[in-house]
């Protein structure tokens, strides 16, 4: 029996990650220095819907806290890395491919 239970738990393992694969992850960044940042996902193409419009300038998202991070203009910190404001809202990150 616990064969049988094995082979079942191993082919639910296997249709949850072709069902995760399917799904942006739950929160993402663009920055490499961040603990968010995950490049596979990036490489696949990420889109970002906010509010119902679709937004290209988002440097971090979160979909269970419902917030964007975008680019504030040019301004730069001291470090080199864009200034960012919060956005809070609906966030509905999709695959562009």
């Amino acid at each position: 029996m616990t064969e049988d239970s094995e082979v079942e738990t191993a082919a639910e393992t296997g249709a949850e990650t072709a069902a995760q694969t399917d799904t942006p992850p739950d929160r993402l960044s663009v920055s490499p220095g961040s603990d968010h940042y995950e490049p596979e996902h990036l490489q696949r193409g990420i889109g970002i819907r906010f509010n119902g419009v679709e937004k290209h300038n988002v440097e971090e998202y979160c979909v269970s806290e419902g917030w964007i991070k975008v680019a504030a203009g040019n301004s730069r910190d001291r470090k080199g890395n864009p200034m960012t404001i919060k956005l809070k809202g609906t966030v509905e990150p999709y695959y562009e491919s």
